[in-house]
């Protein structure tokens, strides 16, 4: 980044002046929230069971290599190569913090990466900062996730698909396109609010945390050495011109820690339960269920089949979302609606009223047609095809090293959520239409050439087809629903709801 805007909007240029921007920035961002103060002093005598040196050798293999390092400069690699000595050492480190739980301030240590995102990339606001933790600390932090997970799994609705074994957003894409299809088939109105949050992950107040998590009955032993690891933290960024001073985190989970998904799900989960989602009759009902939500992570969806319904769901979960310390961005909250609806205002600030809406990444329409993803798809995986242009003129990579690029790189973009699709005759024209245009681009072969599709699906031989691959994957994701016991995924898709057909 050559040059950065002050918090004026003036340009900065200096080395110097850039690295205090982004320190001014990140510390104001993650400044601490002045409420209760916390009152906790002392360890805890009564622990968990100790820490078993099995539990270490597993952490340290299952730790994702070839990845940055944190502030100390060591690498998991290292450890793993070290193999029994690095564990008893590593078992000798982590024992030490479980008794005492106290952590070493080089684990309490994160550096921040700027990385841009959409918008004008001189604003600090328009970077996520992505952090490097110690390597050696994520042993400790995979241990503690999976004590506390059978904790979280408990406390944890259905509904909830984020960072969860087993599910996903292909999940939460197929609950609502069969929500939207049965309601379309009944011909029930239905009215759906996604929420966006501002900076959700970076607003979570720390001593509120801990009351949630006592209150969710995670074990006090657990609560203190979490308490002991936020308190104290420290960051620094790492800009292009150097890296800036250590400053203090006060609020938000902490960034690369695998620990942050399960806390905030927690964090959220305790927002819902406050603003009575469970026990209030809004929503849709499917197969004698109520389903008023569908969440990932910080990805919130409100549904109703009234609009008084889901302006009431809202303004619940509004009330409850700013005690806790997390604010809706009302400029990206949308509201899409079958029915008829009204103009909304929420804080002076009217609330948008869309057809369609890209959730977790895959477009949805108020007539749950997927006519408008397939073409969204097929366009998405034209501009990587193009963008790999480069590597298809390399006249020193063989040809079934290039196919195996189009069915790694491109094919996955084009699939994306397709175990939900509807595909008509025509959808399915235009996939075979665009995985031979990726043929023809691959080998150079334009549309004016006398070749016939035969002949280039003979060259290229790529086994299955693009819509055999799409058929595959439905399938064995309708054997996956259909295996499990009481998900929400099969209550959706075989469930019935309430209302009459269209004559015919």
């Amino acid at each position: 980044m050559s040059s950065i805007k002050d918090r004026n909007g003036m340009d900065l240029t200096e080395a110097e002046d850039i690295k205090k921007r982004w320190q001014e920035y990140t510390e104001e961002l993650y400044q601490k929230i002045f409420t209760n103060p916390d009152n906790h002093d002392g360890v805890i005598t009564d622990l968990e069971p100790d820490i078993l040196e099995c539990e270490v050798k597993w952490a340290l293999e299952s730790i994702t290599t070839n990845k940055a390092s944190g502030c100390d400069g060591i690498p998991v690699e290292l450890f793993q190569i070290l193999k029994d000595d690095a564990v008893k050492m590593l078992h000798s480190i982590c024992q030490q913090i479980w008794k005492t739980q106290q952590w070493s301030q080089d684990w309490k240590r994160s550096v921040f990466i700027p990385i841009p995102k959409k918008g004008n990339a001189k604003e600090c606001s328009n970077y996520r900062t992505i952090a490097h933790i110690s390597h050696a600390s994520k042993v400790m932090l995979k241990i503690l996730q999976a004590r506390l997970q059978q904790y979280v799994n408990c406390e944890l609705p259905d509904v909830q698909a984020g960072f969860r074994k087993g599910r996903g957003t292909r999940d939460q894409i197929a609950n609502i396109r069969w929500i939207i299809e049965k309601a379309r088939e009944f011909q029930k109105n239905i009215y759906f609010c996604f929420i966006d949050y501002a900076k959700a992950f970076d607003c979570v107040d720390h001593n509120k945390l801990w009351t949630i998590l006592k209150e969710m009955g995670i074990p006090d032993h657990l609560i203190c050495l979490l308490r002991n690891l936020y308190a104290g933290q420290e960051a620094t960024v790492r800009t292009g011109h150097g890296t800036t001073d250590w400053f203090q985190i006060g609020k938000g989970v902490r960034q690369d820690c695998i620990l942050s998904p399960c806390l905030f799900n927690l964090y959220a989960e305790y927002i819902m339960r406050n603003a009575g989602l469970e026990e209030t009759q809004a929503g849709i009902k499917i197969a004698g269920r109520n389903i008023n939500n569908l969440r990932y992570a910080d990805d919130t969806t409100l549904m109703a089949e009234s609009e008084e319904e889901l302006k009431s769901l809202l303004m619940k979960v509004k009330e409850e979302s700013e005690k806790v310390g997390l604010k809706l961005n009302i400029q990206k909250t949308k509201i899409m609606a079958s029915g008829p609806t009204t103009s909304w205002e929420i804080d002076g600030e009217t609330v948008e009223t869309v057809s369609d809406f890209i959730f977790l990444g895959s477009k949805i329409t108020t007539d749950g047609d997927c006519n408008h993803e397939i073409k969204r798809r097929l366009l998405l995986g034209r501009k990587v095809m193009t963008n790999l242009d480069s590597i298809f003129k390399c006249r020193d990579i063989t040809l079934p090293t290039k196919v195996r690029l189009v069915k790694a790189m491109v094919f996955p973009v084009v699939m994306y959520g397709c175990e939900s699709w509807n595909v008509k005759k025509a959808e399915r024209q235009r996939i075979d239409a665009f995985e031979l245009w990726c043929w023809r681009r691959l080998l150079r072969v334009p549309w004016t050439a006398r070749r016939s599709n035969q002949s280039i699906l003979k060259e290229i031989s790529p086994g299955i087809s693009l819509e055999g691959m799409m058929l595959k994957l439905k399938l064995q994701y309708f054997g996956h629903l259909m295996r499990r016991v009481d998900s929400l995924e099969k209550t959706l898709m075989l469930g019935g709801i309430g209302g009459r057909r269209r004559r015919g």
